[in-house]
Formats: C-alpha cells, structure tokens, sequence
C-alpha cells in the first residue's frame, strides 16, 4: 500500500527479489495539471508496468472494497507512505501490518519527516519499520537504520537516499517476519520532536532569524514545496520561491532583508551574516539559477525581501 515515488522503490524490490505480491492498494487517480487531466500515482505506474493487481479504494470502510481486499489472501501487509489505515484493513493479514517510515521513530511522527529533520538541522535520521496499531506512527519497532545528514543536503537528496536504504530495510523486515524472527520493541515513552503538515505559514522565510535557520528552511523545502517570501522589488511586491541557497557567517553592517547582486550573486543580508541564493522562482516562471535569472531580470539597489 503506497502511492508517492517513495513507495516504488519498496515495491520494486519486493517484485524483483520474487515475493508473490498479491496485490497493490494506492491512491484513486487524482486531476493534475492545467488541463486538469487524471494522473495514476507513481506506485500504479510501476504496478501496470509489472502486471499487478491494482485496488484504488476511496473509502477504506467500504464492504467492497474489504471483500477484495480480503479475496487477495495475503500473508502481509506492507504499508510506504499511504494513508492512516482503519483496523478492520490492518489487523487483516495473519502476519500483521508494517510501516516504513523516513525517521527514527518515535522522532518526526507525522506527514513531513524528510522535511523537519533537514529544517531542524538534524545531522541524523533514518528509516523505522514498525507495527501499525491504532494511532499514528506509535507501533512497535522492527528494525531501524540511520541515515546521516549533511549540512548541505536537502530534503530532495536525503528523500532519494532515505527511499533507497528504505527499500532494503522493507526486504530484512520481510525476511525477519517470513522466518518468525521478529523481536519488537515499544517506542521510548516521551516527547518527541513532531513532523507537522507543511503549510503556508511554516514555510515562509523569517529574515530576522538567524543565517543557520534560514538556510535550514531553505534546504529543507527544497525541490518541493519549496521555502517562500515577499520579494520588494522596483516598487513591486511579488511572491518568490527561493529553491537553493548557501549560507556565509560575517559582519556586516547592511540591512537585514536588503538583496544586493555582487559579482553576478545574489546576496541577501541576514543578522549574523549572507544568504547566497543560487535558485530562485518569479511568479508563473520556472525555477532558474541566478546566473540565468540575471540575463534577463534585474534588482534595483533598494530591493528587499520581507
């Protein structure tokens, strides 16, 4: 059960060590683009392309869809970013159900862990294999691998990295509960850092805060949905996207929030220092590299960001 790129790769290599995967639940064809046509998941992309039989439930409580669910027979159920599952789906299969998850639980529970983790400036992380109970991200542990972060990785490249490892993981979890060797251990009974739901608010760019934590936020929305601000630009104001940036530790004795192009980079003047910005979005443009963006645009030397 998946629906995002995340979860192909799990599915991938369960097909391609040859395990009988009687069935694939993902997410019912959703509009996408200007033409608002609809477009399969990632997950019933790869199944089609493999052959397998595809359920796309809107409703997991629904007879019907329990029915088929039930006539697939499986043994196990493996759960990589999908939705928060009923009891009646996940108490199903004899062997039970398991999620992966992209943290080291009970760390970053929620919809957003690849995110928090980059934004936090976490220099660790990992994948979780756990039993799913009633409530969100809180079952037993099956296995865990960390996952190091560096300081300029961003969510897009810890995603890929977390999605690869994790696929493995799946394979020794499955392998684990296959032989009836799985030893499981509750989660550590305390309060855990939260990965919310990413939303307009929390991923606009505060230029007031410190160099660090911009650039973490930067980094840590980065390809998508990416961190956003106000940019004042020749008595205009327009919202920006800002998708890959470096951070310069100095003195300076600039206005905080003011963007000056020196030597063809754009710096933007933080509190303890200088945010070079090396990817920017304008309104309704593509994603440009700065070097690229100047050849046609400009900033005027009273152009600030808020």
């Amino acid at each position: 059960m998946g629906t995002p790129d995340f979860a192909v790769a799990s599915l991938k290599s369960l097909v391609e060590n040859k395990y009988n995967v009687v069935g694939v639940i993902t997410a019912p064809d959703r509009p996408a683009g200007r033409g608002q046509k609809l477009r399969a998941s990632a997950v019933k992309v790869y199944a089609e392309s493999v052959n397998l039989p595809i359920l796309q439930p809107t409703n997991l409580k629904a007879t019907p869809f329990l029915e088929e669910l039930k006539n697939l027979e499986a043994d196990l159920q493996i759960i990589v970013a999908f939705r928060m599952l009923p009891k009646v789906v996940w108490a199903m299969p004899k062997l039970g159900t398991f999620n992966l998850h992209a943290s080291l639980l009970p760390e970053y529970r929620g919809a957003a862990p690849i995110n928090w983790a980059v934004i936090n400036g976490e220099t660790l992380t990992g994948n979780t294999t756990f039993f799913i109970d009633e409530k969100i991200d809180t079952g037993h542990i099956i296995l865990q691998q960390q996952i190091p972060i560096s300081n300029n990785d961003t969510a897009g490249i810890l995603h890929d990295r977390l999605m690869e490892e994790g696929a493995q993981l799946v394979l020794q979890t499955v392998d684990l509960i296959e032989k009836g060797n799985v030893s499981t251990q509750a989660q550590p009974d305390k309060e855990p850092k939260t990965a919310y739901k990413l939303t307009k608010e929390n991923t606009k760019i505060d230029w007031s805060k410190s160099g660090e934590t911009i650039h973490n936020l930067i980094r840590g929305l980065s390809p998508y949905p990416a961190a956003w601000c106000f940019l004042n630009n020749k008595n205009k104001q327009q919202q920006i996207k800002i998708l890959n940036a470096s951070f310069e530790k100095n003195e300076h004795n600039e206005t905080v929030g003011s963007l000056k192009i020196i030597d063809k980079k754009s710096c933007i003047f933080v509190k303890n220092g200088i945010i070079y910005v090396s990817k920017m979005q304008l309104p309704g443009k593509k994603a440009m590299e700065i070097k690229d963006l100047l050849n046609g645009y400009s900033f005027d030397e009273n152009a600030f960001l808020e």
